[in-house]
């Protein structure tokens, strides 16, 4: 629908999915804006425009899309031809639609709109690693590719900014805005295999093959949202990640960890351990004030009956904080709990942090320890360093609230 719009004694021709560039557009009006315009003679007066918000096709659910398609009057196999448009062509524009008539096209377009937000900023390090800045209504995010062998793993945010405020991590500095959208997670995937050109050929191998929520925000305070986006991209007519190529991460959000694995059996679980010791770990993991190791412990346990997987113990190598041949020897009782794969991080510094990574002899010594002992070990080569894009150095802020008290969590159904 197109709007002759007078601004500054101008005519401006405005299709309604423009309006958001118009200084005096209020997104919260769901139904008119008032424009003071400037006529001859200062003449003021005001113009009233009908406006209609449209909803966005990304991040609803499919069996959702099929519902809003019957009550527009048409087959329901129209939406799964929409679902197929979207996640498996990329296709992100409505009158780019194959085999859909104009005038279906046209009442979609009437009421809905695809939107994956805008890439503000593309960095590319020279280990290949690929940093997105990408704003959704104003509110940026940081995503990453990492690409390895046959591998390409994306690492997706869930919040602007993050509920928690861990010590070594970058993210922890910045002040919490509000939680994506499942619209919002699933659009950085989109996004993303857009700047790989993933879409331009379905019958050539990916090169986004794996997501880790490990980017801004703790994905199980969003879990209602985190869990929606997982649906959508494990769809096998989109965009068809399977769950064992996901792994989410989480800093002991312990009432959600069971939740995940019964939800979705075979997913991928990383804890944000750090240390395994209470003392050291609530001093640089405030969720362990709430929720200690102990009951981490028994969280994990439970979630390995859902998935035989190793769920990944994240451990950032922190000098003289958490890296002595006792914290490795906690570790391996700790590790020994459950099935268990320990990810040993070098420390990636970032502005004013205060920590310091531990030398590469304390962190080969701390992995031989683990491996004497039978604990499967590995060392994370950092990725991006270059662009701030590696573990722990995302951040789209500098607001610093490290003593930010820890929101409630969500209530779930």
């Amino acid at each position: 629908m197109i709007r002759r719009i007078l601004i500054n004694n101008q005519i401006l021709k405005r299709d309604c999915n423009s309006f958001s560039k118009i200084k005096n557009f209020d997104s919260k009006n769901e139904s008119t804006i008032i424009t003071p315009t400037t006529a001859t003679n200062n003449i003021i007066t005001t113009e009233k425009i009908d406006i209609i918000k449209k909803t966005n096709l990304i991040g609803i659910q499919k069996d959702e899309l099929q519902d809003k398609v019957l009550q527009m009057g048409y087959p329901k196999y129209l939406g799964e031809q929409i679902w197929a448009f979207m996640y498996n062509k990329g296709i992100v524009d409505i009158n780019s639609f194959e085999r859909v008539s104009k005038e279906k096209r046209e009442e979609i377009k009437s009421k809905y709109e695809i939107n994956i937000g805008e890439i503000t900023k593309h960095q590319l390090s020279v280990d290949g690693t690929r940093k997105l800045l990408i704003s959704f209504d104003g509110a940026e995010v940081e995503s990453v590719f990492i690409p390895e062998g046959r591998r390409g793993t994306l690492c997706v945010s869930s919040q602007v900014g993050c509920t928690f405020a861990c010590t070594f991590c970058h993210t922890g500095t910045q002040k919490f805005i509000r939680n994506l959208t499942a619209s919002e997670i699933v659009s950085q995937v989109i996004a993303t295999r857009h700047v790989l050109n993933d879409f331009t050929n379905s019958s050539i191998k990916r090169t986004l093959t794996n997501i880790v929520f490990m980017g801004q925000g703790e994905p199980f305070y969003n879990y209602r949202n985190v869990s929606k986006a997982i649906k959508i991209i494990t769809d096998p007519n989109g965009l068809a990640i399977g769950k064992s190529k996901i792994t989410v991460s989480t800093s002991g959000v312990v009432p959600l960890i069971d939740r995940l694995g019964s939800d979705f059996p075979g997913i991928g679980l990383a804890i944000s351990l750090h240390s395994a010791n209470d003392k050291t770990r609530s001093e640089i993991v405030p969720a362990n004030k709430q929720w200690p190791i102990s009951e981490l412990i028994e969280a994990c346990i439970k979630f390995s009956k859902h998935c035989k997987e190793r769920i990944t113990i994240e451990y950032v190598m922190l000098k003289d904080v958490n890296d002595s041949d006792q914290d490795a020897y906690d570790l391996v009782k700790l590790s020994k709990s459950f099935p268990s794969l320990v990810n040993l991080i070098p420390f990636n510094p970032w502005p004013g942090s205060q920590y310091k990574c531990s030398s590469k002899e304390t962190i080969t010594q701390f992995s031989k320890i683990l491996e004497d002992r039978g604990i499967k070990v590995t060392i994370r080569q950092p990725r991006g360093r270059d662009i701030l894009a590696a573990c722990g150095q995302l951040n789209t802020e500098s607001i610093k609230e490290i003593n930010k008290p820890i929101q409630p969590l969500e209530k779930l159904d």
